[in-house]
């Protein structure tokens, strides 16, 4: 399991700057994280991308949290709002919404999804463990 911090100064701002970072895991851990999110009674997901391939998901988090980012087996990308619009049009070409803005929070609490995605990691694991 590999865990990074990205900060890429390379792409221009845009209009309206979204100000977050975004945390990209494997599709299937992504997947269990947001139904454990959205069973949650207080635990609200924010707006989650996908990729044209299916391969990962990206769940938008506030400003900062690249900085503190631990989770192996995910990276978390620090935007400061360049190239992240939240339209209706997803902001990245190959990518569409899973959870579009307006339908979710703002973004996910890092936290919250911190346990989100270990629980569905262990749930995976156990899953797995059964065939």
């Amino acid at each position: 399991m590999e865990t990074s911090r990205i900060n890429d100064h390379r792409t221009p701002p845009s209009t309206p700057a979204a100000g977050c970072d975004v945390v990209t895991v494997p599709a299937r851990q992504g997947l269990e994280a947001v139904d454990i999110l959205r069973r949650g009674t207080a635990e609200a997901v924010g707006p989650v991308l996908h990729d044209d391939g299916g391969a990962t998901l990206g769940f938008l988090v506030p400003p900062g949290t690249a900085a503190a980012w631990d989770v192996p087996g995910s990276t978390c990308t620090e935007t400061d709002g360049r190239g992240l619009t939240l339209a209706p049009e997803p902001p990245v070409a190959g990518s569409d919404w899973l959870l579009p803005p307006g339908e979710a929070d703002l973004a996910t609490d890092p936290a919250v999804l911190r346990r989100a995605l270990g629980e569905a990691a262990r749930t995976i694991r156990a899953a797995d463990g059964c065939r």
